[in-house]
């Protein structure tokens, strides 16, 4: 069963934005904290930002000013609007549960070219 499903990923001018979205199986997104990561070729899968069930928000100081993390629990659905983009921003991004994780997804690609 498939659990996280990234998208809105793509390639974008440094400066641009990206709004990633991710589609959540009710076993991680309800009543669960959840969270954007990325990975960089050769890094480790790094925190990005997290939401709270009640909508309080976090950011990695390297998103902060820049990123917004959402969620519609309506839908189960997590969001990442991401603004003057800079090509270190380059990674794979996935969403999952803060504490609570599930598989990981296939994640989405972003790519910010200078």
């Amino acid at each position: 069963q498939v659990q996280l499903v990234e998208s809105g990923g793509g390639l974008v001018q440094a400066g641009g934005s990206l709004r990633l979205s991710c589609a959540a199986s009710g076993s991680i997104f309800s009543n669960n904290a959840m969270a954007w990561y990325r990975q960089a070729p050769g890094k480790q899968r790094e925190l990005v930002a997290v939401i709270t069930t009640g909508g309080i928000t976090n950011y990695a100081d390297s998103a902060k000013g820049r990123f917004t993390i959402s969620r519609d629990n309506a839908k189960n659905t997590v969001y990442l609007q991401m603004n003057s983009l800079k090509p270190e921003d380059t990674a794979v991004y996935y969403c999952n549960g803060l504490l609570r994780k599930g598989s990981w997804g296939q994640g989405t690609q972003v790519t910010v070219s200078s």
